[in-house]
C-alpha cells in the first residue's frame, strides 16, 4: 500500500466518494492507493486534498514522507 493509501485508510476516507468529488476514476484512485510505482500528479494530490478537506501541504507531507535528498 502507498503512503496515500495508508493515509486514506487511517482517516477512514471513502475512495469512491473521493473519486466522485475529484473526477478521478475509481481505478486511478485505487492504483494511487495500492501501487508503489504509480506516480501521483500534483493536480491529483491537490484535488484529493480538497475532496477530503485537508490542507494540500499536509497531504503532500504524508505522501512524501521518507523522501530524502541523496547524499553527496
Amino acid at each position: 500500500m502507498t503512503n496515500l493509501g495508508l493515509y486514506l485508510a487511517k482517516k477512514s476516507i471513502n475512495k469512491a466518494e473521493v473519486a466522485r468529488k475529484t473526477g478521478l476514476s475509481k481505478s486511478r484512485l485505487s492504483q494511487l492507493s495500492s501501487n508503489e510505482s504509480t506516480k501521483l500528479r500534483a493536480d491529483e494530490l491537490y484535488l484529493i486534498a480538497l475532496a477530503i478537506d485537508v490542507d494540500p501541504s499536509e497531504l503532500l507531507n504524508e505522501v512524501c514522507k521518507g523522501l530524502k535528498l541523496p547524499k553527496e
